[in-house]
């Protein structure tokens, strides 16, 4: 018989125009940073050729209230939209 295993919570953050709100997406995120367990940021290019679209992943800790909510406040902000899901699996042992 298969035990579950904890739910995972993952959320994607897309800042597009990066440059004017990725100040606020910060603070936003700093101001929640103890659901954050793990962040990972990615945009292309580099130096000169900065893309001004980013991706945030975020692995979340917490309640999913505070995920709906932290997920709420990050889509009100202009040129950002975030989504958040559970994952679990079941592993035969």
């Amino acid at each position: 018989m298969g035990e579950k295993l904890p739910i995972k919570t993952v959320m994607a953050i897309i800042v597009d125009n990066r440059k004017n709100v990725a100040e606020k997406v910060q603070k936003l995120l700093t101001g929640w940073g103890c659901l954050i367990k793990t962040r990972l940021g990615l945009h292309d290019g580099v130096l000169d050729n900065c893309s001004d679209v980013g991706l945030i992943i975020l692995e979340l800790v917490g309640n999913s209230e505070q995920h709906e909510e932290l997920c709420r406040k990050l889509n009100l902000l202009d040129g950002v939209s975030a989504k958040y899901m559970d994952l679990s699996f079941e592993e035969n042992r």
